[in-house]
């Protein structure tokens, strides 16, 4: 009888030690759930590009990308579009004896990026504070701490070349900034956001990156990436290689391409009784 009663303590004990680890189990359960809710909750913001190849053929003259998703309802949003950062050499001009421009000098920017475009729902500096900017390289007085200029000894000769490398690239079409086209709409207890924008010809082919923040309270809060491809196909891809691997004899077609057009545009001029 007391090896009988010994044994049923021990299963007692077993069932015991098995409901609290099964409610151990299930408690664990309900916390990791209850976290990837409020995860999902928060990670609601949303990016999709409606044209993200863009392909450079024979006839390729620029394109156009939109970018849109979801966001939490009063939330301002700013979109910024870039290429990874690199260098780049730029001829410095000047005056030789007060009379000529000539090239003077050689000026290196690192950690630029060639193409840079940001939108916004309203102007950025409404929008965050100044550490918020610098931190996430936003707007150009943002971009221009992050980027180096050599050679310069002074700040005001870096921001006056900063500024005319700036106007330089928006003349091409390839560093660009708005406010206040970003269109919001609100539905279903979401906001949805679009912008359609204008892809410049000049952006050479690689790999670009669509980042948009989320902003409350002049402070980021969110934010989300997507790219966009530019590749060269076709002839275009062709000629673009010949050129990189065989640059003879691409020479020799280019200028044998050349011959042949001026052949062409002769023999027209003859027969419409060019000048005489």
């Amino acid at each position: 009888m007391a090896g009988q009663r010994i044994i049923g303590k021990k299963r007692s004990e077993s069932t015991a030690f098995a409901v609290i680890l099964f409610l151990s189990f299930l408690l664990i359960g309900v916390i990791a759930l209850f976290f990837i809710l409020i995860n999902d909750a928060a990670a609601e913001l949303t990016a999709n590009v409606n044209h993200n190849h863009i392909k450079i053929d024979f006839f390729y003259h620029g394109s156009s990308v939109s970018v849109g998703g979801i966001s939490e309802p009063d939330t301002d949003l700013i979109i910024k579009i870039t290429s990874p950062e690199g260098h780049e050499v730029l001829k410095q001009k000047g005056k030789v004896a007060g009379l000529l421009w000539m090239n003077t000098g050689t000026l290196k920017f690192e950690n630029v990026p060639n193409l840079y475009s940001v939108h916004s729902t309203k102007k950025i500096d409404e929008l965050l504070y100044q550490e918020e900017m610098d931190k996430y390289a936003i707007g150009y007085p943002a971009l221009e701490k992050h980027v180096e200029i050599s050679p310069v000894s002074k700040e005001e000769e870096k921001n006056r070349w900063f500024n005319e490398f700036v106007k330089l690239k928006e003349s091409s079409k390839l560093y660009m900034s708005s406010s206040g086209k970003i269109t919001t709409t609100l539905k279903d207890g979401k906001q949805y956001y679009y912008i359609l924008t204008d892809w410049p010809y000049q952006a050479p082919p690689g790999d670009y990156i669509v980042t948009v923040y989320a902003v409350k309270n002049r402070k980021i809060t969110e934010k989300t990436d997507a790219k966009v491809q530019v590749e060269q196909v076709g002839i275009v891809k062709t000629l673009s290689n010949m050129a990189k691997k065989k640059g003879a004899l691409y020479g020799v077609i280019s200028i044998v391409a050349a011959l042949i057009a001026g052949f062409g545009v002769g023999l027209i001029f003859r027969k419409g009784g060019g000048a005489h």
